[in-house]
């Protein structure tokens, strides 16, 4: 059994926003594969389904992005699951836009979101980070993250998407290198800045 939480913000002002990019994923992934309605519950939306064979959960937290640890660490724990089968898809600032990179444990690289899943969950756990660029300066990384996806960033933004939901189950069957070549290869050329 698995968990794939993408991080976000609730509520349709962020919907759009580049810090709402994991559940972007997420929705990709609803759509690609064959999951049951979404349910609110543990302080998220949660849906299931079978990705190459093997039953997963799909969970956006409605908590904010700096309190998903907790809707996360309720699911896990009410599952039983092992940090091992859990994989979180969030936004990078300090990657280029549409880059991604995949590894487990580390650290929370000033992420939010990431440091309320290690606080409440520990660290042993795969992360998928996602490209959205650096504004340049430390004073407009808030407004950044929090804006929204521009006009030119849906060039490279809606092959990205395409490429994690088509590729997700590379993943869960522990091919790591493979699914970042793959999203590497479907996403190549597209207008990156």
């Amino acid at each position: 059994m698995w968990l794939i939480a993408g991080l976000g913000n609730p509520g349709l002002q962020y919907q759009n926003n580049r810090h709402n990019i994991g559940f972007m994923v997420i929705d990709a992934i609803y759509q690609s594969f064959s999951f049951s309605p979404w349910s609110k519950k543990f302080q998220a939306e949660i849906s299931n389904g079978l990705i190459d064979g093997e039953k997963t959960f799909l969970i956006k937290p409605q908590t904010f992005m700096n309190l998903s640890g907790q809707a996360i660490g309720e699911v896990l724990r009410f599952y039983k699951l092992d940090l091992k089968n859990f994989i979180v898809i969030c936004d990078e600032l300090d990657l280029p836009p549409g880059k991604v990179r995949v590894k487990t444990a580390g650290g929370n690289n000033g992420h939010n979101g990431i440091k309320s899943i290690d606080a409440h969950c520990g660290t042993d756990y795969c992360r998928v980070r996602l490209g959205i660029g650096h504004p340049g300066s430390k004073e407009l990384v808030h407004q950044h993250v929090l804006g929204n996806f521009t006009k030119s960033d849906q060039e490279w933004l809606s092959p990205l998407l395409d490429a994690i939901a088509k590729n997700i189950a590379l993943l869960i069957k522990g091919d790591r290198c493979l699914f970042m070549d793959t999203i590497s290869q479907a996403t190549k050329n597209k207008n990156l800045q």
